[in-house]
């Protein structure tokens, strides 16, 4: 199947999905996609395994296409860049310390204390890998999704303030997040295009990835500021962007940095400039509403790619069973790796109450982390931890990401709760 018959396949899957959620199921679009396509996906699986023709070959159609191509060479870019052009730079800047620290700190503690605690539950299942793997597991799950994370704040109504920290720490995160997975799948497994003996090797690895791409977002955005100060028309303007996130991301893949690192970077900057006036108020509305309808559009479509992928993922009940105490484990994780920074954040931030219960809770995970398992090597462990990885998304897509609203309702209604 060519790419055009591919995209065509996917969007019409898209828009039915979307359909029957807002015909029926009514939910939050992200999520009803996501339990709508989840259900095609099982229907799917059944009439291929009965041996209905058309059904075996929808499933072989979407095990052959390569999630993490579709997400890190593609759509991700688009999504990072208008996250972060959509953000409120001035809330973000004054608490910069806060998310470059949950973005490192907690993400790296979360990797040691998931990768720790999974080595020692295959251990007690009689599934045993490696430390080295174990970790490796912590890298993909760790880092929270932004654009799950984005589209729940949007919904939640969380206070401004813990909004820009939640979603500057998420956009970051999943930048170090792949950065990490890269280290380590190169330890590993060895790679074509790093090579990684020692810890010179991995600090090296690190900046070039991480410095780099934000460097090179930096870079990218002021670019992007001098040639729109140029012009006073939304079409150019918004035709500059495409060229921004298209090229931006090529290049980077091309310079060997981090491309979702850079299209976040580039994405503040040039929302920054834009609210000082950088595109004109007659262009604002037209630039603002196309970037809006991408990011609306394809997080739908990613989000309903993750469903239908389901076909591609053996599962088997000992996976799910294991699967379902990696939820736990990965929610206790998360919970440590923002309670212990806080405690040292406090002297210098005002942090909002219950910030640690609504950044634990509000931490989803998705289709990065599915991406990332996908591009592993095939072999057990791949299987075992696209399972793992599937089960933790679609947990915190469907009961975190519904629940969300009412616990940020609970914590709101708490916090105006006289003291006695």
């Amino acid at each position: 199947m060519n790419v055009f018959a591919l995209t065509s396949l996917l969007v019409s899957l898209t828009a039915l999905c979307a359909y029957l959620n807002t015909r029926f199921l009514k939910l939050p679009v992200t999520v009803g996609v996501v339990i709508v396509g989840l259900l095609l996906a099982v229907v799917t699986s059944a009439l291929a395994g009965l041996g209905v023709a058309p059904a075996r070959e929808a499933v072989s159609v979407l095990a052959g296409v390569k999630f993490n191509d579709v997400l890190f060479q593609g759509v991700l870019s688009f999504l990072l860049f208008a996250g972060a052009l959509g953000l409120n730079t001035d809330v973000l800047l004054k608490q910069r310390g806060a998310v470059l620290t949950f973005a490192l700190v907690s993400t790296a503690l979360s990797i040691v204390l998931v990768g720790a605690l999974v080595y020692l539950l295959l251990d007690v299942a009689g599934l045993h890998v490696s430390p080295l793997l174990a970790l490796l597991f912590g890298a993909i799950i760790s880092p929270t999704d932004p654009v799950a994370v984005l589209d729940l704040l949007k919904r939640a109504r969380v206070p401004a303030r813990l909004e820009s920290l939640i979603a500057g720490e998420s956009l970051f995160n999943d930048g170090v997040g792949v950065v990490a997975f890269t280290i380590l799948a190169a330890l590993a497994f060895g790679s074509s295009h790093h090579e990684v003996t020692g810890v010179l090797d991995v600090l090296r690895l690190f900046l070039q990835e991480a410095v780099g791409g934000a460097f090179f977002g930096w870079l990218l955005g002021l670019a992007a500021w001098w040639l729109l100060r140029q012009v006073d028309d939304y079409l150019t303007e918004v035709l500059l962007t495409l060229a921004v996130v298209t090229g931006g991301n090529l290049l980077a893949s091309w310079l060997g940095v981090s491309g979702p690192l850079a299209m976040v970077v580039a994405g503040l900057l040039i929302g920054r400039v834009r609210e000082r006036g950088i595109v004109s108020d007659a262009s604002r509305p037209h630039f603002d509403a196309f970037w809006h309808l991408t990011e609306e559009v394809l997080n739908v479509g990613l989000f309903v790619l993750i469903a239908l992928e389901a076909v591609a993922v053996n599962f088997s009940l000992k996976s799910l069973l294991l699967g379902l105490a990696c939820v736990v484990i990965v929610l206790a994780a998360r919970a440590v790796s923002v309670r212990l920074p806080m405690v040292v954040l406090r002297r210098h931030y005002d942090f909002t109450p219950f910030t640690s219960q609504i950044m634990t809770w509000g931490g989803l995970r998705g289709g990065i982390a599915v991406a990332l398992a996908f591009s592993m090597p095939p072999g057990n462990t791949q299987t075992l931890f696209l399972v793992l990885t599937y089960v933790v998304v679609v947990f915190s897509i469907v009961v975190q990401g519904l629940s969300m609203g009412r616990l940020v309702a609970k914590v709101n209604e708490e916090a105006v709760k006289p003291q006695t």
